[in-house]
């Protein structure tokens, strides 16, 4: 096992973070799949008490099917961006049409389910497959980045290519859901984009961005386009009751 991988898994070992996906729901497809969907965007502490809701109300992908929108909504009000819901809706109505109620194993029936793209994918892949795929998230992509030094943006396809290709390349055979969960605790908890605490890092000796002095300045990305300002002068003359402008 490359010491990468053997490095950040023993870190896990000890600092594996309590989540309720991990815990009694460990290894389910859909909770895997639910979770993923709504920690897109949003913070873990913000995720749990809907996650928890969530699987109360809608215990299995055809409990989730059959419920109605304005249920499903209801159940989500207020963790923001709607379409999440919508989509985990939809996608449960086709997994029971189309597969007896059980998420396909198949990644490209996955990708094909709406709201499921690529990240998504790997993660129920791996964390609730056990199948040896990666997958890269906004944690993930800040360590590789910085372990080693990445200078594409981030952003891009070059750089999104490199990185896909970094996970793909340390991911240990058989443990890629350890490794996939254990680079995302890594990324919440060490490797924050701000003030990361790079000595409790246990990839600290093989962080090329670290020894450069530039780990706040990995990842790379793009420039925002700047926004055009425009000044507009106007002139009103009002003389003998006629008013002109110019």
């Amino acid at each position: 096992m490359p010491r990468f991988s053997s490095r950040l898994l023993i870190w896990y070992r000890d600092n594996e973070r309590d989540l309720p996906w991990r815990g009694l729901f460990r290894g389910d497809p859909y909770a895997v799949w639910v979770s993923e969907i709504m920690l897109q965007q949003t913070r873990v502490e913000t995720v749990i008490p809907y996650f928890e809701k969530w699987m109360k109300q809608f215990p299995n992908v055809k409990a989730l099917a059959d419920a109605s929108e304005q249920e499903v909504l209801h159940v989500w009000e207020g963790l923001g961006y709607y379409s999440r819901a919508r989509n985990l809706h939809k996608a449960a109505k086709i997994v029971v049409e189309k597969y007896n109620g059980e998420l396909p194993r198949d990644l490209g029936a996955l990708r094909q389910l709406p709201g499921i793209g690529r990240y998504t994918v790997g993660a129920i892949a791996s964390m609730a497959f056990g199948l040896d795929e990666p997958t890269l998230d906004g944690n993930l992509r800040r360590v590789f980045a910085r372990v080693f030094d990445v200078s594409q943006p981030a952003d891009s396809s070059a750089g999104e290519k490199i990185l896909w290709g970094l996970a793909a390349a340390h991911l240990p055979r058989g443990r890629a859901g350890d490794y996939n969960q254990a680079l995302m605790d890594l990324g919440a908890a060490i490797c924050l984009p701000k003030n990361p605490h790079c000595l409790a890092c246990p990839l600290m000796k093989l962080c090329k961005a670290r020894e450069l002095g530039i780990q706040e300045k990995r990842p790379v990305l793009k420039p925002k386009k700047s926004t055009p300002h425009y000044v507009y002068v106007a002139a009103v003359i009002i003389q003998r009751g006629c008013v002109l402008l110019a």
